[in-house]
């Protein structure tokens, strides 16, 4: 019994023994072999012992100083074209004083046609023309101003101007027509005139004969005249007929009057105003001269 006592203690004894000295190093495996240390693993980017880190350092509080208000900046406000100033005739309308208008820039070579008495996209651009010679804001718009100007620099139109006898402008007579007693005949205008030294006494619409029955142009006198001529070649009216060249003759057409110039004559100078013409023929006398040129 004393021997088992004392061979337990020999054995704790040599455990605490084992124990102590195995802190150290290492001991011998069953297998005999030594064991390996561990492997220890440094970083080299960073150092073996980190330094403490520095204190921050105690801030203390501070009172905010109140903030200013906001104040809203003033935006200047856009600046906006002025309106046109009113026109005091209206595009698209009628009356005598776009007759005046289209009189008065006629004069001025800026309306190329008879007055109509209609404000339309023709008298608009002649009233831009004339705003843009002037120095004036070409808007085509007839204001005060513009109209003011166009008064100062025409004369007040006279009644053939504002009314005249023809729906074309009359041509630039011929020199031919300026001396005695003439009936002025443009192909260009297709116009008549009669004049009586230089000078119109009345006038009106004509048209002439087609591509192959033309009208002749030259200088001619009247051979005679008839009231109530009939054409002996196409049986057909020819009122106050006044021959000139031939079988040619300047008179009355009802299919003129009807027709207007989508018809056109055998030769003869047609006159569609048969009250015109009626008062021409009292006129003219026979071996007046009669011009027709372009």
């Amino acid at each position: 019994m004393h021997r088992i006592t004392v061979a337990r203690t020999a054995l704790a004894t040599a455990a605490v023994a084992a124990l102590v000295t195995g802190c150290k190093e290492q001991g011998l495996a069953d297998t005999g072999h030594a064991r390996a240390k561990p492997e220890v693993r440094t970083s080299s980017s960073a150092p073996a012992h980190a330094a403490p880190a520095k204190p921050r350092p105690h801030k203390t509080w501070k009172k905010p100083s109140p903030r200013a208000p906001r104040t809203h900046r003033a935006v200047p406000p856009r600046r906006t074209a002025p309106p046109p100033p009113p026109a005091v005739i209206a595009f698209g309308t009628s009356g005598e004083q776009v007759r005046e208008l289209q009189a008065r820039l006629r004069r001025l070579g800026l309306f190329d046609r008879n007055p109509t008495g209609y404000f339309g996209t023709v008298t608009r651009s002649s009233v831009q023309a004339y705003q843009r010679a002037h120095g004036l804001t070409a808007t085509g718009s007839l204001d005060l101003r513009t109209w003011n100007s166009v008064r100062g620099a025409t004369k007040r139109p006279t009644r053939d101007e504002l009314y005249p006898p023809t729906t074309n402008p009359l041509a630039k007579p011929d020199p031919r027509c300026m001396t005695g007693r003439v009936l002025c005949i443009s192909k260009t205008s297709r116009t008549l005139a009669w004049m009586v030294n230089g000078k119109v006494v009345s006038a009106m619409d004509v048209r002439f004969g087609s591509q192959y029955t033309p009208t002749r142009e030259g200088l001619f006198q009247v051979d005679f005249k008839s009231r109530d001529h009939v054409s002996t070649i196409y049986d057909t009216p020819m009122p106050y007929a006044m021959f000139f060249s031939g079988g040619q003759a300047v008179h009355y057409s009802a299919d003129f009057a009807a027709r207007g110039y989508s018809g056109a004559s055998h030769g003869c100078v047609n006159v569609r105003d048969k009250g015109k013409i009626a008062r021409l023929f009292d006129q003219v006398r026979t071996g007046d001269k009669v011009v027709v040129y372009k």
